[in-house]
């Protein structure tokens, strides 16, 4: 049986803590994270990981770009693209609407 060590505990609660911008931005790595994040004792410190989730949603995006500007969904004239932005678009709603209420539930006042 393997186990791990206090000092392996101690890494592993900081770089949950401290997640690289890459954890944040990418969403495969992000979801790794998070189905990790619960061990992170203080709600502080996890709040501060859902938070920069969702300062980074928040930033403006685009799969697509003309001249440097995102394309807009409804200026995308390929149907697949189209697609893949209008997905892209509702799930980016659900994991913001999601991580607000995380939020909203980790920074509420505790009444004992």
């Amino acid at each position: 049986m393997l186990r791990i060590t206090p000092s392996g505990r101690a890494e592993l609660l900081r770089r949950l803590s401290e997640p690289k911008e890459s954890e944040i931005t990418d969403g495969g790595a992000f979801f790794t994270l998070l189905a990790f994040l619960s061990q992170v004792p203080d709600p502080g410190r996890r709040a501060a990981v859902l938070r920069r989730r969702l300062d980074f949603l928040t930033r403006p995006a685009g799969f697509f770009t003309r001249a440097g500007t995102p394309v807009r969904i409804a200026d995308e004239p390929d149907p697949y693209r189209k697609g893949m932005l209008v997905m892209a678009r509702a799930a980016q709603r659900a994991e913001r609407a999601w991580l607000e209420e995380a939020l909203r539930d980790l920074e509420s006042p505790r009444t004992p």
